[in-house]
């Protein structure tokens, strides 16, 4: 089984997110058998904290599934674990890659690094700006989702 885990600062808004967002797609490619979606945070900030309600709101809006969720960081095992750690931006990239063993630096990358682009998904925490994460997430998400399941 490939493993994805996408990783923000708080794990509460952009990577509950795209793990819901990615999960509803891996089950429409019928994919659920060989993918395993997963979502962390680079900080302790949020730890133990569910789902953002702007974040479900966006969900619920789009019709993705909500799953379960409560705040994680990201850890040792899931870097082991992990075959793709995609961040939502730069500083998630500089702190994974700080957390990270050199051996799984390898595996982390930008949300838009799968269209050749420096972009970041936008953290929708400070402005609400929830649709736009959608908007964005939903632009890499099925690329990345390419990328694994090949």
């Amino acid at each position: 089984m490939k493993k994805i885990i996408f990783v923000c600062l708080g794990n509460i808004c952009r990577s509950p997110m795209a793990e819901m967002m990615m999960r509803d797609l891996v089950t429409q490619r019928h994919l659920d058998q060989v993918i395993e979606v997963e979502s962390r945070a680079t900080s302790t900030y949020e730890i133990g904290n569910s789902l953002h309600p702007g974040a479900i709101a966006e969900l619920k809006r789009e019709n993705i599934p909500l799953v379960p969720h409560s705040a994680q960081q990201i850890s040792q095992a899931d870097f082991d674990s992990a075959d793709l750690i995609i961040g939502m931006d730069q500083q998630n990239i500089i702190d994974l890659k700080a957390m990270s063993p050199e051996a799984d630096r390898d595996k982390i990358h930008l949300a838009y690094e799968i269209m050749n682009k420096q972009k970041v998904i936008e953290d929708p925490w400070y402005n609400h700006k929830f649709a736009r994460t959608f908007r964005q997430l939903s632009e890499v998400l099925p690329l990345w989702l390419d990328k694994l399941s090949n």
